[in-house]
Formats: structure tokens, sequence, C-alpha cells
């Protein structure tokens, strides 16, 4: 991975503890909402209004929903199992991070009012209910503030400051948009080649490659079933080896089991923001890519000729079927870029899966980090004889804390 700061790296660790990581959305009125229930031990209970949806014309439930290490998948599964409806009732505007402690708003069509009032989860809260003509829909949000917790850092006090002082310094010129590594699939890294497998019109190796491919940090019992399916393709095994806990794998091998021909329609049983994650990613592992090439080439994030400008700061395509390349030499690293990979603008129309295609667009290469805060630096009460520090910070919708993060470390992050 390529870093752009020059300051040494602090070498810590992040999300040790579930509170080492806070994230508040930023709605599109620019309000930040509040963590209110987790952080601080057990559950907190917080007042609540139940407002009546006075000409019933209304049909959206806006909510607050604060939870604990969920992702927000994860989060929407169990309210609508309670709710007893459809995930697909339930809407919001970002995926948030998982082993966190995370609140953003969520929508819910015409639920039963009562089932929402007395909704209880240890690790879900649910809040500030009111009623709207207008659902929630992915990217309905201004950004995200973070507040994280480094821990385990060996420097001294003044040096580590020093650090990350001097690292913020930096970064307020801007550093690469990197899409962050969860962007990618977690621990497995799997999620763009799946996405690629898609475009190249192999659906039995994309599915099969979602299902089996390994990492060395899972538990051994899932590494040893993907092994076993890839060895024998055997679904109906699979259903008794796949822990209950990988649904989603075991939607697909269920599927499988009834028609084993039928890859695409086993996908389909993926939610449908999930189904799309998969060329999305692979989108994003393009525009690393083109990143890493200019950082190459000596040109870094500065402008060059043939750069397309948004607000005057070039940008780099996430590629799909009606993009086209920039001019000069920025167009001519593109095109290298998909000559590597071995990818035509063509593909990005996907045929036995439509719904994967997509137009392609562009996004700004340039970061810009606000509001960068050192909160303190102190003994860490988990580590004897290592410092912690607390940072803070606000990012527009679609960026990555993990690009910050990696830049003040100097690893990349998983």
């Amino acid at each position: 991975m390529e870093f752009y700061t020059k300051t040494p790296p602090i070498d810590g660790e992040i999300k040790r503890k579930m509170s080492d990581f806070l994230v508040r959305e930023i709605t599109l009125d620019g309000t930040m909402l509040e963590i209110k229930c987790f952080g601080a031990g057990d559950k907190k209970e917080t007042e609540k209004e139940w407002p009546q949806n006075a000409d019933e014309k209304k049909e959206h439930l806006i909510l607050t929903m604060e939870k604990f290490n969920y992702d927000a998948n994860n989060a929407v599964r169990i309210i609508a199992r309670v709710l007893q409806v459809s995930n697909k009732r339930i809407g919001f505007a970002g995926m948030k991070d998982k082993r966190a402690i995370t609140v953003q708003k969520i929508s819910v069509w015409k639920p039963d009012y009562e089932k929402v009032k007395t909704f209880n989860s240890r690790y879900i809260d649910l809040r500030d209910a009111q009623w709207s003509n207008t659902r929630i829909e992915l990217g309905d949000l201004k950004g995200n503030a973070f507040e994280i917790t480094i821990r385990n850092i060996s420097l001294e006090k003044m040096e580590l400051e020093k650090t990350i002082k001097n690292c913020f310094d930096e970064m307020q010129n801007g550093i690469p948009n990197f899409f962050g590594s969860q962007r990618f699939g977690g621990i497995r890294q799997i999620t763009h080649r799946v996405g690629k497998e898609f475009l190249k019109g192999n659906t039995e190796n994309a599915v099969m490659l979602y299902l089996t491919g390994l990492s060395a940090q899972e538990e051994e019992e899932i590494k040893t079933a993907r092994q076993n399916l890839a060895r024998t393709g055997d679904f109906s095994s699979a259903t008794h080896e796949f822990p209950v806990k990988y649904r989603f794998e075991r939607s697909i091998i269920h599927h499988l089991c009834k028609y084993p021909k039928d890859f695409a329609g086993a996908f389909r049983k993926l939610p449908k923001n999930l189904v799309y994650m998969f060329v999305h990613a692979y989108q994003s592992h393009l525009f690393n890519r083109i990143i890493v090439e200019r950082i190459k080439q000596g040109f870094g994030v500065a402008e060059i000729k043939g750069d397309v400008l948004e607000d005057g700061v070039p940008t780099v395509p996430l590629f799909g079927f009606n993009s086209e390349f920039s001019g000069g030499k920025s167009g001519e690293i593109e095109k290298k870029i998909l000559k590597d990979e071995g990818i035509e603008l063509s593909e990005f129309k996907v045929k036995e899966m439509p719904e994967l295609s997509s137009k392609g667009s562009r996004k700004k290469m340039v970061l810009h980090p606000k509001n960068l805060k050192l909160a303190k630096t102190g003994p860490d009460e988990m580590y004897e004889g290592r410092l912690k520090a607390v940072i803070s910070f606000e990012l527009n919708k679609g960026n990555y804390a993990t690009t910050v993060l990696c830049e003040l470390l100097k690893k990349e992050i998983l």
C-alpha cells in the first residue's frame, strides 16, 4: 500500500474495544447525530417520544438507530424480524463500520407503530421518531464524524503528539482518496475479485469464489467448510458444514441445493444492496490502482494534463460502460490500468445479471479531512507502559476513515 504523508508511523492498534471507534452520521441538513446509549458499559436507556402520524398520509417513519457491533445490514435484518416486515421496507443512508458504536438515520415504510415503540435490543436503540413522505436511500447523508482511540503506542508522549500534529498538518493539503480495505471484503479481501468475475461473464466462478475464497484469519470451522465445498462441489454437505452465522453463504447454498446450475438466482438471494457492492468494489479497486500508478509515476495527487476536474479537484473514473477516458497523461494511465486488468468498458454491462451493470461515474482523487484534532494522549489502561491517543475528524460521504488512519499508522488496516 502507498502512503502519501512523510511522517514516521505511530504504529498503534485500533478497535481494541468497541468504544474505541465512534461514528456519528452527519445528515443532509448538516446535523451531527449524537451517541447516547453505548460506550460506558451497559446500554443506557434514553427518553423517547412517539408522535402520532397526524394526517396519516406520511408513509415513512424516520428513526435514529444507534448500534453496537453490528453492520447496517445485520441491524436492519434484526429490526425487520422484530417488526415482522421485509428488509426492503427499511432504508438507510450509509453502511457504517461493524466493530464500532455508530449512530445513523433509518426509515421504515408503513410500520406497525406499536411494535416499533416496544422494540428492544441489547445492541440496537431506536429513537427520535418522526413521520415523513420520503424514504432514506443510500447516499442520503452529508458525511460522518469519527472519534477513534489508537492504542498500544510505544512512542514517548512528546514524540507521539508531534508526529500526529505533523501528519495532520500534511493532510491539510490533501491525501489520496483511496477506498478503504473494508470495501474489498474485510479479512478475505475478495469482494472486488468476485465483481470482476461477474463482469467477465463467469457467474459460476464468481459465486464459488464468494463461497470458497479463504482467509488465514478466519475461524477453522468456516475455513474447513469452504475448503470442502471447493474440493467436492457438494452443496448438500455444505448446508451442514457452514456455520449458522454465515447466513448469506447458507442462503446461496440452499438455493443451489434445489437448482444446482442457477448461480445467478442463488446470488440474488443476497440483499440487493450487498449484491451491488461486488461490482462497486471492482470499480473501487481500479480507482485505487490508478492513484497508485500516478504516485509511482511521480505525479501524486496534483493536477496533470488531461484531468477532469470537479470543484477544481482532479477526479478518477469509477469505470462503467458509458465512461470516457480523461485526456493527456491522465487518460494514458487510466487505459494502462484497464489493459493490465484485462477488462473492457463494455464488460460493465452484465448480460446475465443486468442489475450489476454500471454506467460509471467519477470521484475526487484528493481527500481533505475536516476538523482533524488530537483530543488527548495518555497512558493506555489496556497495555501497561504504552500510550493511547484519541483523534477526531469529519469526512464527506463515500470517504473512508481507514484512509486517514493508514497515513497515521503507516500500515494497511483491514
